[in-house]
This record gives structure tokens, C-alpha cells and sequence, in this order.
């Protein structure tokens, strides 16, 4: 299957019914976010765990997940501590993951990190965002991209890197076009009272601490 055309309003709208239709057969998806390519599913088990092969995850280390709205986080027992909170209500949308307690009997544990939270975030990226309310549930996200390379700045390196997925139908792309060179997202650990930077990337630690003050880590 070609990529599904994925940059105007119009063609996110078109794409939903193909997408949400090889979602429900446990495929996989690669689209555009704010920051790089990504790789998803939906976040259930088998789903989840044919990502992880896909990708050569090593076990133990667990996919974010993006949601179009903190209501939905929220919906899947995700608990916001006040630096969560904070963070969450100066940053998203946007590109900052925050790892939250919660989730139990609604997220699979395949989710948990060893801290013991779930990483998950307000994508900014407005196709993403209405994909994922049409959806009604979150997508996984890992970036898009080969074991040692970088992630994919478009559509077309998708394709050439996974190509045989695509063509035998496990693999849906969307197409967003070619996006810019833009960090990973910022990871913030927000299961303790105490936050914690796992990762600086688009937003540095610095430009949290301004706009947050005591609840950046």
C-alpha cells in the first residue's frame, strides 16, 4: 500500500477510516509528530509486543504513548503529581513526555518502565491529535528508524526502510511530508514528588525551570 497522504486537514480526515481499520487488525503505523517519525500501535498486548519485535526492542524498555489531550491521559489512570501538573500545563501540547504513576487494569505493563510509570504525551502535531481523538485511545510511539541510524525525516525513508512491511500490509505510513531537524522530545520522570530529566531534548532543561520554576526537574 502507497502512504496515505497525511499534512492538510482534509487528507487526516480522509485517512482515519484505512487507519483506524488496520489499527483493528494489530497493525502497525508509522506517521509524523511533532518532533520525528515514529512507529506505533494501538497500546494493547499483542499490539505492543509485535512493535517491540518489529523494532528489535530490548525487553524491559517501554514505548511512550501519545494522546490528544490531558482528559484522555486522565481517562486512562494516568495520575498528575503537581510538577506533572505543572509541567503538563505550561508544555502540552508539545513535545515533552511525562512518565506518570497510574494506568493500572487500563494500560497493559508492557507500557511500565522500571521507575514503574508510563510515558506518555500531548502530541502538538495536529493530524496526530486528530487521529488519535477519532481513535478514541492512545498510539504507541517509538521514533522511526533502524537500530544504530537516525529517525526518519519523511515518508520516503520509511518506505525504504520498510519496505517489505509495507508491502505486506503490517505496516500503514502516513504521509506528513519531510520534517525538520528537530530533537527527540524532552522526558521528564514525574513519578515521584521529585521530578527527574531522563532525556533533554526539544525543550532544554533550562527553558523548563524558567517557565516552571520548582517543579522542573
Amino acid at each position: 500500500m502507497n502512504p496515505l497522504p497525511f499534512t492538510t486537514a482534509t487528507e487526516v480526515t480522509a485517512a482515519i477510516p484505512a487507519t483506524r481499520a488496520h489499527l483493528d487488525r494489530g497493525g502497525l503505523l508509522a506517521y509524523p509528530t511533532e518532533t520525528v517519525y515514529g512507529l506505533g500501535s494501538r497500546a494493547l498486548a499483542p499490539d505492543v509486543a509485535r512493535l517491540a519485535a518489529f523494532k528489535g526492542r530490548e525487553p524491559g524498555k517501554p514505548f511512550l504513548l501519545l494522546v490528544s489531550s490531558r482528559t484522555m491521559a486522565e481517562k486512562f489512570g494516568l495520575a498528575f503529581t503537581p510538577a506533572a501538573n505543572a509541567l503538563a500545563e505550561e508544555f502540552w501540547p508539545g513535545p515533552v513526555t511525562l512518565v506518570l504513576r497510574g494506568g493500572e487494569g487500563k494500560l497493559h505493563d508492557a507500557l511500565r518502565g522500571p521507575e514503574g510509570g508510563i510515558a506518555v504525551r500531548h502530541t502538538s502535531h495536529s493530524g496526530m491529535a486528530t487521529l488519535i481523538t477519532a481513535l478514541g485511545h492512545p498510539v504507541t510511539s517509538t521514533s522511526a528508524n533502524k537500530p544504530g541510524t537516525a529517525p526518519a525525516p519523511g515518508a520516503a525513508s520509511v518506505m525504504e526502510w520498510f519496505g517489505d512491511a509495507v508491502r505486506a500490509g503490517t505496516l500503514l505510513v502516513l504521509d506528513g511530508g519531510v520534517l525538520g531537524n528537530v530533537p527527540p522530545s524532552t522526558l521528564v520522570d514525574c513519578t515521584d514528588d521529585e521530578p527527574r530529566l531522563i532525556r533533554e531534548g526539544a525543550v532544554p532543561r533550562a527553558e523548563l525551570r524558567r517557565r516552571v520554576g520548582r517543579y522542573a526537574p
